[in-house]
């Protein structure tokens, strides 16, 4: 039996960035994860610190697409259809929540947190020597179809009168920054107030480094099946051992839902969209800041360790094997942007899960000794910083520089009241 101050459950960028920051202001705390610290979406996902990406993850326009994207199985979008009657309850959620007034409310709350969320990583990377991997270059979102460029130019005008700064290139300003795209590339949106991490291992080993430094305890392929409530506590049960924790903190991604409920009562609509990436390590300097597309709806980030190609959706659940056909398809969107040919000697494949709810929104919450911090969809890496933040907040009692109401789990019960 052991017993901290706060059991932080989730060991992923998430609840790791949390760990540091409330270990550093004196907290005593426990970290466990079920497999090894960050290992899960936080080691797969494209590197790039999204700011740019405000909106929630659909809209009344994609509804068009849907039946071409789901007859193709290569195609951006991919839904299982032996998931389909446990996907319908989020899935009817979300499409309600595509309704204007709901939509406006998660992308000014979307809006809101990455308005922070840049400046927040800029400062935790000086505090804790993550500079050599956090870097602030910017990013691109280009198009190759004539008819996207209006678009895009569009989607430009409205980001910058909302306070999302972008640039418009031409073609040729567009090639002059990387020249090594190919000139099918048409056009693109420059975002300066964007960035990526160029080495995901390394700076999760720095900060776990850290965060022992501190004091902090780390518990790894330790699974939390249980939390039962005791007095003013809680039995965590878990796959090595039973520990008693004061105060909890749930950061399990993807699979918090069911640890959730035992905590609270609330079923939160929570599902997950896998995505998949494709690392080429002898592909490197080839671009300098990560290129997404708007027409084939990928991203390519230049890393350290080689080329990252990732992105697409797909609904099959937490328990079904990963698809890598999905994964080997980012080489083809990838190849016909680019000038030279991709090396794809050592290529390797990866399937993770991303926690989206049907609002597009995090929880991010205090109900007395249980704090939940979860659900941040594509938007993860970007958000860790800023909403550890305001967990920090919510467990001393200090006033929040973000208005904490749109993150709150009450929003998923029809009261106000959790009881």
């Amino acid at each position: 039996m052991s017993i901290s101050e706060l059991h932080i459950i989730g060991g992923g960028i998430i609840g790791l960035t949390t760990a540091v920051m409330l270990q550093a202001r004196g907290v005593q705390v426990t970290l466990i994860d079920a497999n090894d610290i960050g290992q899960g979406a936080s080691i797969g996902n494209a590197g790039h610190l999204a700011t740019e990406q405000v909106f929630p993850i659909a809209d009344a326009s994609i509804l068009r697409h849907i039946p071409a994207m789901l007859l193709n199985p290569t195609g951006a979008l991919r839904l299982d259809w032996r998931y389909l009657p446990q996907l319908m309850p989020w899935a009817i959620q979300l499409l309600l929540n595509m309704r204007a007034v709901p939509f406006d409310t998660s992308h000014q709350a979307l809006l809101r947190l990455n308005q922070d969320s840049l400046k927040a990583w800029q400062q935790f990377a000086n505090t804790w020597h993550l500079n050599d991997w956090v870097e602030v270059k910017g990013s691109l979102l280009t198009v190759e179809k004539q008819r996207s460029i209006d678009a895009l130019t569009h989607h430009g005008k409205r980001l910058n009168d909302i306070g999302v700064s972008n640039q418009l290139l031409s073609q040729q300003q567009l090639l002059e920054r990387e020249p090594t795209l190919q000139n099918n590339q048409l056009a693109a949106l420059f975002f300066p107030d964007t960035g990526h991490v160029t080495n995901l291992n390394a700076m999760i080993a720095q900060l776990t480094h850290s965060f022992r430094q501190l004091g902090g305890t780390v518990r790894t392929h330790c699974r939390v099946e249980h939390i039962v409530r005791r007095g003013d506590g809680f039995k965590l049960v878990t796959n090595q051992n039973t520990m008693m924790a004061n105060k909890v903190m749930l950061a399990a991604g993807a699979h918090s839902k069911t640890l959730a409920k035992e905590l609270t009562g609330i079923s939160v609509p929570l599902d997950t969209e896998r995505g998949y990436h494709l690392m080429l390590p002898n592909v490197t300097q080839r671009l300098s800041i990560p290129v997404s597309s708007m027409d084939r709806r990928f991203i390519m980030t230049p890393m350290e360790q080689g080329l990252r190609l990732a992105g697409t959706v797909e609904y099959a659940g937490l328990n079904a094997p990963a698809n890598m056909r999905r994964a080997q398809m980012l080489h083809q969107l990838a190849q016909p942007m680019l000038r030279a040919p991709l090396d794809m000697t050592d290529a390797a494949q990866w399937m993770g899960f991303r926690p989206s709810t049907a609002d597009s929104l995090p929880v991010i919450d205090r109900i007395d000794n249980v704090f939940l911090n979860f659900g941040h969809q594509h938007l993860g890496l970007t958000q860790a910083v800023v909403s550890a933040q305001m967990i920090t907040h919510d467990y001393f009692n200090e006033v929040h520089t973000i208005d904490p109401t749109p993150y709150r789990l009450s929003r998923f019960v029809k009261s106000s009241s959790l009881n």
